[in-house]
């Protein structure tokens, strides 16, 4: 009754019908208590999104690079400083840039009839999109509603209220992830889960899934994150022991009179009793598709295996996190930057692969997100902090070989950027996340107990999946 913006008209109607069958000889105070508060989807199919997060603000202009001979000229001056083909600076060599050249189906037209190219270390990804299965969405960011460089630079902020702290590492992993509150708790795919509990009957508890540590995008209010690592279910120090098993098992099944030491106990029993299970299942999911020696690929075979097994555990909606570091490259870009590129090209395109194998490939979309772009303006050998950035949405359902959003113009002066290359978003992660959980299930009315902004923008779904 507090949270308001939790009860949309499916909610709403699911607590009617519960209530009506508790009857009227119990008082209703009760009654409310006894509803549990697990919504709403009632799926009879398989649907899981992936999101892939790069720490550190990913170089958005060495990611999706503008190719056209006028735009890449214009990208090289402004990355390298000077004309011609040395790669001096920060800008990669069009040459090199040839085999992963973007061609669109539908031959949409961009800004300035920009044409780009992936990093040459996305192959894979490039594959991807000529075979429709990658898209990409250019400029998105963190915004509260849709923003002019007017009123980026207005003085009233209450009628032009921007995301907090911009350009904060710790701050815009946060709002990107939460979708605008600073240092939540709660991330928009633990929202999802929350909605999603009530098909996951079995193991509700493995609605959402962090193959990464702790992630606020997994955290909702009701679904609890799993965390699993790269080998399984995290295991327990020191059951191996049996006198060390039987002291705990006594401590963790003794009845307490204090609430947060009964409360630690029935985690850590869930914990132990789901390790079983987690890593049963595992057993019987190898996909053959060979995943590279990377910390990425690793999270992402996990993920895989745990989609395999996801009759075994009974489950029908899935909301995984993987992530990989390395991307605040202040210097050192042209060294590191390549690195990562590969790193993600391999375990993305292994894992698009294993959903082949596994035969889920429509049924599990996977997308990228970072803390920030970066500046399209050298610092050094290395790019600073920015905002808007490019992002990749990968799956056998997306509509892909296409780009979404509005094209940035290559350029330090335009009213799509806020100084030195930062992009200014044309398109708000809350209409990125909002068509996410469109193809998950999400009702439109439940959208804005999801992402509370939505209201503010035109649309609410990119078609892109």
């Amino acid at each position: 009754m507090k949270q308001p913006d939790l009860w949309t008209r499916r909610l709403v109607l699911q607590r009617a019908m519960q209530l009506s069958a508790m009857g009227v000889a119990t008082p209703l105070a009760i009654n409310l208590a006894a509803v549990g508060e697990a919504a709403a989807f009632d799926a009879t199919d398989y649907k899981a999104l992936v999101c892939v997060f790069m720490y550190g603000g990913n170089d958005y202009a060495n990611t999706v690079v503008p190719y056209d001979a006028t735009n890449y000229a214009k990208y090289h001056q402004i990355r390298a400083g000077a004309a011609g083909e040395d790669q001096s600076g920060i800008a990669l060599a069009r040459a090199a840039l040839a085999p992963t050249a973007l061609t669109p189906a539908n031959g949409q037209v961009l800004t300035d009839n920009l044409q780009y190219a992936l990093n040459p270390a996305l192959g894979g990804l490039k594959s991807l999109w000529d075979q429709g299965h990658l898209a990409v969405q250019l400029n998105v960011g963190p915004l509260v509603q849709p923003t002019t460089l007017a009123q980026y630079n207005s003085t009233n902020k209450v009628a032009n209220p921007l995301p907090p702290k911009l350009f904060s590492h710790n701050d815009q992993q946060s709002i990107w992830q939460s979708n605008g509150s600073e240092g939540s708790t709660i991330g928009w795919g633990g929202k999802l889960g929350d909605i999603a509990l009530s098909s996951n009957v079995t193991n509700s508890l493995l609605t959402c899934i962090s193959a990464s540590g702790n992630a606020v995008f997994v955290a909702g209010r009701n679904a609890l994150q799993y965390q699993i690592s790269p080998a399984g279910a995290i295991k327990i120090n020191g059951l191996t022991n049996q006198y060390l098993h039987d002291a705990l098992n006594a401590l963790i099944t003794k009845a307490s009179p204090h609430v947060l030491e009964n409360e630690y106990s029935t985690v850590t029993r869930r914990s132990i009793e789901l390790e079983g299970i987690v890593n049963g299942a595992l057993a019987n999911v190898n996909p053959t598709t060979p995943f590279a020696a990377n910390p990425l690929a690793a999270q992402l075979k996990v993920v895989a295996r745990l989609i395999g097994a996801r009759a075994a555990l009974g489950l029908k909606r899935q909301v995984f996190f993987v992530s990989l570091g390395g991307f605040d490259n202040h210097n050192a870009l042209m060294a590191d930057h390549p690195a990562l590129m590969a790193r993600v090209n391999d375990a993305m395109s292994a894992f698009y692969a294993a959903t082949v194998e596994l035969g889920v490939a429509s049924k599990v979309t996977t997308f990228t997100a970072s803390d920030f772009g970066r500046t399209l303006a050298s610092n050094a050998d290395g790019s600073d902090h920015g905002w808007g950035s490019h992002h990749f949405v990968m799956g056998g359902a997306v509509n892909g070989r296409r780009y979404y959003g509005t094209a940035p113009q290559v350029s330090l002066q335009t009213d799509d950027q806020v100084g030195q290359g930062r992009l200014l978003p044309t398109t708000g992660v809350d209409q990125f996340a909002a068509t996410l959980a469109t193809w998950f299930g999400c009702s439109a009315g439940e959208l804005p107990g999801i992402l509370p902004n939505i209201g503010r923008y035109p649309t609410a779904n990119l078609g892109f999946v």
